[in-house]
C-alpha cells in the first residue's frame, strides 16, 4: 500500500442499504490501519468528505491512519458544496490539482 492513494469518493462502500456500506466502509479502515504498510495519502470527494465530519465512524479511524502519517484530503470543492468547513475533525482541504500531482506518482486505488 505504500505507494498507492486511496480516493474515497463515497461515505459507504458499495451500492445498495446506506447501513451496509457504512459499516462495510467503517471494516475497511479498521483493517487498513493495522497494517505495517499504509498508503500516502486518501483523498477525499464527493460524498467521501463526509467521512472528515464527527457524525462518521470513518472518521476516528482515519485520524488514527493521520497520526501514522497518511495525508488526508479534502476536496475543497466538495467541503464547500456540503458546507462542512466547520465540521471537519481529521484532514486539511486540498484542491484537484493535488489530487492530480499524488496521482501522476502513485497507484490510486478507487472506494465508491
Amino acid at each position: 500500500m505504500e505507494n498507492k492513494i486511496i480516493l474515497l469518493s463515497s461515505d459507504q462502500l458499495g451500492q445498495g442499504e446506506a447501513e451496509l456500506g457504512e459499516g462495510i466502509l467503517e471494516t475497511f479502515f479498521t483493517i487498513l490501519k493495522q497494517k505495517e504498510e499504509l498508503p500516502q495519502a486518501i483523498f477525499c470527494m464527493n460524498r467521501g468528505v463526509l467521512t472528515l465530519t464527527e457524525g462518521s465512524l470513518v472518521s476516528l479511524h482515519l485520524i488514527e491512519l493521520e497520526k501514522k502519517g497518511v495525508d488526508v484530503l479534502a476536496c475543497k470543492t466538495c467541503v464547500d458544496y456540503y458546507e462542512l468547513e466547520d465540521q471537519l475533525v481529521v484532514g486539511k482541504i486540498s484542491s484537484m490539482q493535488h489530487f492530480i500531482d499524488l496521482s501522476s506518482k502513485y497507484e490510486v486505488i478507487t472506494l465508491s
